[in-house]
């Protein structure tokens, strides 16, 4: 059950950090509040998934997943420019993050 919490709240890193760099600053009301709600529910599940995962490996892939995620979302919006090697590195992280999933704690 750890490890789901510990990927859904990956999952809600990468809405946060996206909903932040729409927030303009938080000056803007809709993402500002995306942002404070994914974040509290991104750091709650960490420290739940924590309660019985190493720090290191839950914190790993918790970073690991969310910046995977950012990078996917802003290549697919045209936020960001997509490239081979952009796909490959990420495809490094995921592969690091299964990694530790794999070999355990």
């Amino acid at each position: 059950m750890a490890w789901l919490i510990l990927v859904l709240s990956g999952v809600m890193e990468a809405v946060w950090a996206t909903a932040l760099s729409r927030s303009a600053g938080l000056t803007r009301l809709v993402p500002s509040l995306v942002f404070l709600v994914s974040l509290a529910i991104s750091m709650i599940g960490l420290a739940i998934a924590m309660r019985s995962l190493p720090v290191g490996t839950s914190y790993a892939v918790w970073v690991g997943i969310g910046a995977a995620l950012t990078v996917a979302y802003a290549m697919v919006t045209g936020a960001e420019s997509t490239s081979v090697f952009k796909i490959l590195l990420m495809l490094g992280i995921v592969g690091c993050v299964v990694g530790l999933k794999l070999v355990g704690h």
